[in-house]
């Protein structure tokens, strides 16, 4: 860290934000194969979420690329960068007391590790999205997996750069096995069952 920099703390703790919401503050970070439905969950789980009254906001990987992370490419390098920077913007709502889903291949083990580093052991949730390339790749909701087999894309995920899947999940949710209903639910028991609504 650069010594002329100087960290500055607020008045206001973290957990004074979640006891004003009503519940703690996570990420819960879904990775897997492009297709697999990590957006579809992340987008289900917070319309529950919002529901329940409880302060929630997504950080979807593509919506990320349009913005923040628009400048970075699709090298092993760029893909780091884009997990460290999806990881430090989601530790930021989860100081300011909100539930940050993160949809993101994030196809690296140890990216994701050291995304989980930087919060507490309670607060980060890493959910495994499991589905067949076979099953993603019938899906093709964005028609890359197509462009992919025919060359249009280097360095895809699943097809020719790999995909490194969690060893140790908080969660995996298989989507090719699983209605949206239930995987919701027990995303929701999960999140309840490790003190989500304990402040």
């Amino acid at each position: 860290m650069n010594k002329n920099i100087t960290k500055h703390y607020g008045l206001i703790s973290k957990e004074d934000r979640q006891r004003k919401n009503g519940h703690k503050s996570k990420i819960v970070w879904f990775t897997g194969l492009s297709g697999s439905g990590k957006s579809t969950l992340a987008v289900h789980l917070e319309r529950e979420l919002f529901a329940r009254g409880v302060n929630t906001y997504i950080l979807d990987g593509d919506n990320m690329r349009l913005g923040l992370n628009k400048d970075l490419k699709f090298s092993k390098e760029d893909r780091k960068e884009n997990i460290r920077r999806l990881s430090e913007v989601g530790k930021l709502f989860v100081d300011a007391g909100i539930v940050v889903l993160v949809s993101a291949i994030s196809p690296f083990k140890k990216d994701r590790d050291e995304a989980r580093k930087i919060f507490k052991t309670d607060e980060f949730i890493e959910v495994y999205v499991k589905c067949s390339l076979h099953e993603c790749e019938r899906r093709d909701p964005k028609g890359l997996y197509k462009k992919a087999r025919a060359g249009l894309i280097k360095d895809f995920t699943g097809i020719s750069s790999p995909y490194e899947p969690p060893e140790y999940p908080d969660l995996i949710l298989e989507t090719d096995k699983e209605s949206i209903k239930n995987m919701v639910t027990r995303l929701i028991d999960y999140l309840v069952d490790n003190g989500l609504f304990e402040v």
